[in-house]
């Protein structure tokens, strides 16, 4: 399994753990009143898991299962990919936590992080998708 995919795989996991603590708590607070102060972290709980999680887990094996070349480098530049996997959990990072922080430009710097991350990654990906048998 190649290095990058094992990152992405990883960091996904991480995310994972994360999100469903949070969705863990917020399921006591319905059980506990008391508790109200979980529903807090409502959005850091989708964030984690759809683009911490899912997404993540979705580039990593992409990188690993799309079509390889012929001539090595068998993979391509790998440096768009790293750079996507850095600006992903970046933005994770900031739209997940950055609202406790009270800072407005926090979301933006995130949903800007994440956005550039599926770019590159499409950048990256899109030679080595071809025609079946190409």
């Amino acid at each position: 399994m190649p290095r990058l995919t094992v990152w992405y795989l990883r960091a996904a996991f991480v995310h994972l753990a994360l999100g469903a603590t949070f969705g863990a708590l917020m399921l006591t607070a319905k059980a506990a009143p008391s508790w109200g102060w979980a529903w807090a972290w409502f959005p850091a709980h989708i964030e984690l898991m759809a683009y911490g999680w899912l997404m993540q887990f979705a580039l990593g094996i992409a990188f690993w299962a799309l079509p390889r070349y012929l001539q090595p480098p068998k993979r391509g530049d790998e440096r768009p990919a790293w750079a996507a996997w850095a600006l992903i959990n970046l933005g994770v990072a900031l739209l997940a936590y950055g609202p406790a922080l009270g800072l407005a430009w926090v979301r933006a710097a995130g949903g800007v992080a994440e956005a550039l991350a599926v770019l590159l990654f499409a950048i990256y990906v899109w030679p080595r998708i071809k025609p079946l048998g190409v």
